[in-house]
């Protein structure tokens, strides 16, 4: 399950070319992963035949802005086959009120136009789309980048693209300052974490404690792929909050594709949202910004450089679409369990060496729960171990560059 850019780019070009018009196509996504550069790339190919608009700009909050440019775009769609983009929809008052009246005139007049409409925050935009424009919009999610995207965009080797996965994420706007670690950080934190908790989410949301959420975010940051109670999170942070703050904050960091709180396996939804989350920052760059010195390397750091590549699987596991849940049962656990369309599976990543011991909680998982299947994600040269166990083996860089479907 491919959800890296290239990929996204191409079904919505090819989404695009359907007949017209079509469903309203919705592409939401983390900050800075090339979502208006896509839109703009369309622009240009389209030439005349395509509207770009930009939600956020200085003018898109006059009174008569949208009359106007909907005048505009109406008059182009009449004299042929047409493409209105609306980047940063979000940030126009009453988008979904405006954008479902656009619509329904170009269905009643059957205008060939296609419209295209962009955010940076996944549910507020989707739930107001939802509400208002049920049977109307396709939702696509341009998802943080994956290192095949960073071999294409770069001409990266798989070795050079997987590492950098692991130790400086993959937003493309960072990676030429990855030899200057003060300016690369001043990137991360100014171009895409201020502008996701200041701009998305407290634009979105009245959020009553600001700080608070940014501490529940470093928090997450601090303890990367670790099962952590809201009772233990609420102990370490400076300001008080009550236990359904810090859920709802997790919540919302979510929604702007910072950090996922993934749920215990469990049958009965119950168990599953009474037990404590495990928390996976969506980009092991939020990481490095988080610390003082450098990321960690295998050859130098193992135990820190296992955290960071654990925590990396499950974050592509999570982005790529996967319905990703953990499992505990002390003291066996299980780091991911993920199912999608590329199969159920139990799933240990192992940095360094392993024997068969470890893999226990994978086997009893899936002595339990036969429909998944056990998988360990390790170093190649520990692949006989897992064939001895009769657990199915993928090389991290495999799982990194193309998730479950590298299972050969």
């Amino acid at each position: 399950m491919d959800a890296g850019f290239y990929a996204t780019r191409q079904t919505l070009y090819e989404r695009l070319e359907e007949s017209a018009p079509g469903r309203i196509q919705m592409l939401t996504g983390p900050r800075q992963v090339g979502k208006t550069t896509i839109l703009l790339e369309i622009a240009r190919n389209y030439g005349e035949q395509a509207m770009y608009l930009a939600g956020d700009a200085p003018d898109a909050t006059l009174p008569t802005w949208w009359l106007t440019q909907w005048g505009r775009a109406l008059q182009m769609a009449r004299t042929g086959k047409s493409v209105f983009i609306v980047d940063e929809v979000h940030a126009i008052p009453n988008w979904s009120r405006l954008i479902k009246a656009a619509i329904d005139e170009v269905y009643r007049e059957r205008l060939p136009m296609q419209m295209v409409i962009s955010g940076s925050a996944a549910l507020p935009i989707a739930g107001g789309a939802r509400e208002s424009m049920a049977g109307r919009f396709e939702h696509l999610t341009l998802r943080h980048w994956t290192p095949r995207d960073l071999m294409t965009a770069f001409n990266w080797s798989a070795e050079q693209a997987t590492e950098i996965f692991v130790r400086y994420g993959a937003f493309p706007g960072s990676l030429p300052w990855i030899d200057d670690l003060p300016r690369w950080r001043v990137y991360m934190r100014e171009a895409v974490i201020d502008a996701a908790i200041a701009r998305d989410l407290l634009m979105l949301e009245t959020i009553r404690k600001p700080a608070l959420l940014r501490q529940v975010f470093a928090v997450c940051l601090g303890h990367p792929a670790e099962i952590i109670s809201l009772n233990k999170i609420a102990g370490i942070l400076r300001e008080s909050g009550a236990l359904e703050t810090i859920a709802h904050y997790l919540t919302l960091l979510s929604e702007a594709y910072l950090v996922a709180a993934l749920p215990k396996f469990s049958a009965t939804e119950i168990r599953r949202r009474s037990s404590p989350p495990k928390l996976v920052p969506l980009s092991n760059a939020f990481l490095t910004v988080a610390i003082d010195d450098e990321p960690p390397r295998a050859a130098t750091d193992p135990r820190r450089w296992g955290h960071w590549l654990e925590n990396a699987c499950i974050a592509r596991a999570v982005n790529a679409g996967y319905r990703v849940s953990y499992w505990r049962e002390e003291p066996l656990e299980v780091d991911m369990v993920v199912a999608g369309t590329d199969g159920k599976w139990a799933i240990e990543v192992k940095s360094g060496e392993f024997t068969s011991h470890d893999l226990e909680g994978v086997m009893t998982f899936c002595a339990r729960n036969r429909e998944y299947r056990p998988l360990v994600i390790g170093s190649e040269q520990y692949r006989t171990v897992a064939a001895r166990t009769g657990v199915t083996f993928l090389h991290w860089q495999d799982f990194l560059l193309d998730g479950l479907a590298g299972i050969k």
